[in-house]
């Protein structure tokens, strides 16, 4: 094997290899596992750990809930450390050290409490994904005469390029950048996750301003919503 590719091989193990755990998150990983006899006893501490992450990420998002408290606030609150721990368990062997196992398993429950959260917004009131509001740009955007002649002719040739987009670009950049439906609550319609719909949006907006410059509106080009 050539010395280059040596490295490489070498460079691929190193990444491959887990990192050495700290004590606290070897004993989390031992216990968890199947074939131990403290699995049980382990899984009911983690799920009162995630359980207060949940209640805690819940609170800060009251504004979001509306209405909802008592008995409905806690079974929300369940829902997500039930549902960050099966997910935890599912992803066990992905586990690598890069932080300390809790700090790990405290991201599943945050990211179950904000699809929750976003799913509950998207239900109460449903903003539209599919249709442009055009007239709340305007709206927002210019307040002279001459400026809103100038604006429409932009909002016209923004709208002509959205609809040269994929359907999926279209659907994603029409929710989250025009009518500010939230990232994780199209994720959820779409069956999609955060990193996809960021990237449709990003291919979304290249694609836009380059439409909007070919068009002879540069400078909208660069203000393409975000």
């Amino acid at each position: 094997m050539a010395p280059d590719s040596e490295k490489a091989a070498g460079r691929a193990r190193t990444l491959e290899a887990p990192l050495s755990l700290d004590r606290d998150s070897q004993r989390w990983v031992a216990q968890l596992r199947p074939e131990n006899p403290q699995r049980d006893q382990t899984m009911r501490r983690l799920h009162q750990l995630l359980l207060r992450v949940a209640f805690y990420e819940l609170s800060q998002r009251r504004g979001r809930l509306g209405s909802i408290s008592g008995p409905e606030f806690d079974d929300l609150a369940h829902q997500a450390a039930d549902d960050a721990l099966v997910s935890i368990l599912a992803k066990l062997c992905e586990f690598r050290g890069l932080s300390r196992f809790t700090t790990w398993a405290y991201k599943f429950v945050m990211f179950e409490v904000s699809t929750k959260v976003a799913r509950h917004a998207w239900r109460r009131q449903p903003p539209s994904v599919e249709e442009p509001t055009w007239e709340q740009l305007a709206d927002a955007r210019a307040s002279l005469p001459g400026e809103r002649i100038e604006w429409s002719e932009q909002l016209a040739a923004l709208s002509s390029a959205v609809e040269d987009l994929s359907d999926r670009q279209r659907e994603v950049f029409v929710a989250v950048a025009l009518n500010d439906v939230p990232i994780d609550a199209v994720a959820s319609r779409l069956g999609s996750n955060r990193n996809a719909i960021y990237k449709n949006l990003f291919d979304a907006r290249r694609r836009l301003r380059a439409s909007m410059a070919a068009a002879g509106h540069p400078v909208l080009a660069d203000e393409v919503p975000r």
